[in-house]
């Protein structure tokens, strides 16, 4: 038997809602690696920022007079402290009840709301980022810092992990946010610092800017069964498989395929971030509404020519 793991009303609530949370799983000492792993990376970015800019963004302006991070990225490969959360019996055991014991760290971020700081994300699924063979990947964040509806905790809609939804715009281009109306009450999803939220890829989430004194940084990490193959569907495939990393059993070399059917969108631009992306698409599509509207009645001189 594991020493680690959900019960199995945890895992009720995964396949029926889409989400668990877990509080606490992670006890302030075993959240120190990490807090030393980002001063020691923040520490290399503001003495070096050239070298560190593929690894870490700092905020423009300091906060309460200290440079700080507000994004670090693939941090699983950036720092031995972030990996030891990663492959943490806590973490993995868990993990397997979800996705069985051959496990893949696809990708990994860090994401910093300083306090009075952070972009809103928008309503929008995981799995269009990267549609893989099967749904069996599991988005999961680990909470630094207490996290508040005031600070921009996740929230989720529930029971909607399903199928696919819509990420595109009228011409089928990707928007990195869900562009059809939805028929659901959102979740805020509080806990305290150690907390760990397991989410399944197709849960549709977003979050709300800090408007609070206090910080919210969230570590993500998503795991995936290594028989889940990506599909490719542009560069933003290849560029995801460079940080991906085998972390527990075997490697199968036979994809398993399974699931709700993927959606693969058309591609515009390249993809810096969901931020930049979901920034462009608001843009684009507030250009679009102006125009729509700027033409749907028929100028004065038109109608007055048809009268005649």
């Amino acid at each position: 038997m594991k020493p680690y793991g959900l019960t199995e009303e945890q895992l009720t609530h995964y396949r029926e809602d889409g989400f668990v949370v877990v509080p606490e799983l992670f006890a302030p000492e075993d959240l120190r690696a990490v807090e030393d792993a980002i001063d020691d990376l923040t520490l290399r970015a503001v003495n070096d920022p050239a070298n560190f800019a593929d690894v870490l963004e700092l905020e423009p302006e300091p906060v309460a007079g200290k440079r700080v991070p507000r994004r670090i990225y693939n941090p699983f490969l950036a720092h031995e402290g972030f990996r030891s959360i990663a492959t943490h019996e806590k973490l993995l055991g868990c993990i397997e009840d979800l996705v069985g014991p051959n496990i893949d760290c696809q990708h990994s971020k860090l994401n910093m709301k300083p306090a009075h700081v952070g972009s809103v994300v928008e309503w929008h699924q995981d799995l269009p980022f990267f549609p893989h063979t099967n749904d069996d990947l599991v988005s999961t964040l680990v909470y630094l810092d207490e996290a508040t509806q005031d600070n921009g905790c996740l929230q989720v809609m529930p029971r909607m992990h399903g199928r696919f939804l819509e990420h595109v715009d009228e011409d089928g281009y990707f928007t990195g946010m869900i562009s059809q109306q939805l028929d659901a009450t959102p979740i805020p999803l509080e806990g305290q610092a150690g907390s760990v939220i397991f989410m399944h890829p197709l849960t549709p989430h977003g979050s709300l800017p800090n408007t609070s004194p206090n910080a919210r940084r969230t570590l993500i990490f998503e795991f995936r069964a290594s028989d889940s193959f990506p599909i490719y569907f542009g560069e933003l495939t290849h560029r995801n498989e460079q940080t991906a990393v085998h972390v527990q059993g075997d490697q199968p070399r036979t994809a398993r395929v399974g699931g709700p059917t993927p959606v693969l969108p058309l591609l515009r631009d390249s993809i810096a971030s969901i931020y930049d992306l979901q920034e462009r698409s608001k843009v684009k599509g507030a250009k679009r509404s102006e125009f729509a509207a700027e033409n749907k009645e028929p100028k004065e001189e038109t109608l007055n020519h048809e009268k005649r």
